[in-house]
């Protein structure tokens, strides 16, 4: 059975979509650990206003 080919979101390369491969979606250990630092460093995010910031922006106001 042919599994379907998926482009890697870090590389762009043709990455096969195998359950046999650990580091879908993406193509190899190194794609998936820069991806990875990517989200670390803050250079990708969800899109959307964030929660999180008003809840420590209302306890922030406590201590003022």
């Amino acid at each position: 059975m042919n599994m379907p080919e998926i482009k890697c979101p870090q590389c762009g390369e043709k990455s096969e979509w195998n359950p046999d491969n650990p580091y879908r979606p993406f193509c190899s250990e190194q794609c998936k650990n820069l991806d990875f630092i990517a989200w670390a460093h803050g250079e990708r995010h969800i899109p959307g206003d964030s929660q999180v910031s008003d809840i420590f922006s209302e306890d922030l106001e406590k201590f003022e």
